[in-house]
């Protein structure tokens, strides 16, 4: 078994919390300016995580991972969106998904901006040192941030990327694109059981990462 180090599993997990529920809500808060109360009447446009945790997706499938030592990620509970009451349905719905993987990647923006500007003291002996806790937080937030960003954009259906997809294509396509839905889990687990998750993530993980400081 290996060593797992307490702290930087309950670091992570916090990260992770706080980041998925910034992405509800983003959700939630979205599809409310455009026109669909929906969520907001449920109490998702909210940064309580209470109300957007998913106990696998958030709890159980992020603990597991991180004890087990495999890519950190997972998810919460999907925002509710009446589509019939948004103001140009297929258009503003794409929106409202772009809206999670954006407030990600803003996070990760602003965490890497605050995680350059940060001073980091040496430690020493005897002394308190909060800088380096704080700067481990914000390296953490920058990954995880974009990770669920690149994650999220994948043109899978039901993730983000998949929603947007099918808004940008031709009603057509779209119908026929939308029949894959029902697997698209079985996709993403093709995916990561073959490698090949890898290789769609990995590159644009690296290029945001290379333009943050």
């Amino acid at each position: 078994m290996p060593d797992i180090d307490v702290a930087q599993v309950f670091l992570a997990f916090i990260v992770l919390l706080f980041s998925l529920t910034v992405h509800e809500a983003a959700h939630a808060w979205t599809a409310d300016r455009l026109g669909d109360p929906t969520a907001r009447l449920l109490g998702r446009v909210s940064l309580n995580p209470v109300v957007h945790a998913d106990l696998i997706g958030t709890v159980v499938f992020p603990l597991a991972a991180m004890l087990s030592g495999v890519p950190l990620i997972g998810w919460a509970k999907p925002v509710p969106v009446n589509t019939g009451r948004l103001g140009h349905p297929r258009r503003d719905y794409m929106l409202v998904a772009a809206a999670g993987p954006a407030s990600n990647l803003l996070l990760a923006i602003a965490s890497a901006v605050a995680l350059a500007a940060l001073p980091v003291s040496p430690m020493r002996l005897g002394e308190p040192n909060v800088s380096v806790p704080v700067a481990s937080l914000l390296s953490r937030a920058v990954q995880l941030n974009i990770l669920l960003a690149v994650f999220n954009m994948l043109p899978i259906p039901p993730l983000d990327g998949g929603n947007v997809l099918s808004g940008m294509l031709p009603r057509s396509l779209a119908a026929h694109f939308d029949r894959i839905r029902p697997y698209g889990f079985l996709l993403l687990y093709a995916l990561m059981l073959t490698g090949g998750f890898q290789y769609l993530v990995a590159p644009p993980y690296n290029f945001v990462r290379s333009w943050l400081p």
